[in-house]
């Protein structure tokens, strides 16, 4: 019944917007549009994974004729199959939307997040192109577009239509010289989420940890928010602040966090080093190699070394080179039965230069929470097997 609700809403603010544009647009006089108000939306980040960054849209409030809604370009279906496989393969598909203020912002009250509004400084004749836009966006053929997480989302899209449809020049004002990097800005959101933040690292490849431009961290919408406060728009030689009024729409609230796995990633690397230990202790004590523990390691590391093969072929270009595949190396699939078998391997040989490319690679890229404990495994492992008389 909510989603017949929610889509029934939907439609009922478009054709409003449709039709209260048509009738503005086809004036020749503009001066009605002075009681239009485009606003920059930003809300603050709440428990969901896909919201752990938070949000931005842009807000259309027409003072005189009552329309007030919001344009999202961040509306998914998160039941759709096969979501989380497609979304990490970036073969997501997102599309525009449109909503009351009102509830979009009740929303985002019940998880306790801030939604702020910062509207925008614009002529009459810019709001009604910025206003077209988003109507020809919202055409069934054009809502829906092809979601990257850096480089076109939900953040990024509200950017660029207002950037393509002002004729005046905005112009940012430089930050302070801090050039992070998009490793580090996720990490920043995920202080809370540290499996979350390993899942996502272990995906993460080389390019992740390039220093990014100004214009590049706007991918998060606090980035946005905080740029769009510092520029100036200049109207023929005149400069002015891009934003002429900040809104708290509404106040931060109180959030309730779930409970997450006591075990922290370096916890459970510890863990698997002091067995990995144990069992060499135990082989070197009873003159014997325990193949099961090799298989093992072979299997888990070889399904994940899988996965990381694919993504180099994911529409995500900070995935194609990833050096945690040297210890996660799908090559391990194809030794498991000359090891069961109990034959002589290269490899085990194999996987220690691997093993010692993977932390020489920790110079250029910054790995998952606890890989390294899982290349300290591995490296006992090769030890086991090279002093194996």
């Amino acid at each position: 019944m909510k989603q017949f609700e929610n889509i029934f809403r939907t439609i009922f603010v478009a054709l409003i917007c449709f039709f209260t544009s048509n009738n503005i647009s086809a004036q020749d006089d503009l001066s009605p549009l002075d009681s239009v108000e485009i606003g920059l939306i930003t809300c603050s980040p709440h428990d969901e994974i896909y919201s752990l960054y938070g949000h931005t849209a842009l807000r259309l409030h027409d003072l005189r004729n009552g329309v007030d809604c919001v344009f999202n370009y961040g509306v998914f279906n998160y039941s759709a199959p096969h979501f989380a496989s497609r979304f990490v393969f970036g073969l997501t598909d997102y599309e525009l939307g449109i909503a009351p203020t009102g509830p979009f912002c009740k929303y985002y009250q019940d998880w306790g997040c801030q939604v702020t509004e910062h509207v925008l400084n614009l002529t009459n004749q810019e709001k009604a192109d910025i206003y077209s836009a988003l109507r020809l966006n919202y055409l069934p053929e054009n809502r829906i577009y092809r979601y990257n997480f850096f480089y076109d989302n939900c953040s990024t899209r509200p950017r660029d239509i207002i950037e393509q449809n002002v004729s005046g020049k905005i112009i940012y004002t430089p930050r302070e010289d801090y050039n992070p990097t998009y490793r580090q800005m996720l990490h920043d959101h995920q202080t809370d989420y540290r499996w979350t933040a390993c899942g996502i690292d272990l995906l993460l490849g080389v390019m992740s940890d390039f220093k990014t431009s100004m214009r590049e961290q706007e991918f998060l919408p606090e980035n946005l928010r905080y740029d769009f406060d510092h520029a100036f728009i200049e109207h023929d030689g005149r400069k002015e602040p891009l934003v002429k009024e900040r809104r708290e729409l509404v106040a931060p609230g109180i959030q309730i966090k779930e409970p997450g796995i006591p075990l922290t990633p370096t916890h459970v690397g510890i863990i698997l080093l002091v067995i990995s230990l144990i069992v060499l202790a135990y082989e070197y004590t009873k003159q014997k190699t325990l193949k099961w523990f090799d298989i093992m390691w072979m299997i888990a590391t070889g399904i994940v070394g899988i996965v990381l093969f694919l993504m180099i072929f994911s529409e995500h270009p900070t995935t194609s080179l990833n050096l945690q595949i040297l210890i996660f190396n799908p090559l391990s699939l194809f030794f498991i039965w000359p090891v069961w078998k109990g034959h002589k391997t290269v490899w085990f040989t194999l996987n220690m230069v691997l093993t010692m490319a993977f932390f020489l690679g920790s110079y250029w890229q910054d790995y998952a929470e606890g890989m390294e404990f899982v290349a300290l495994c591995l490296l006992l492992r090769y030890w086991r097997h090279h002093n194996d008389k």
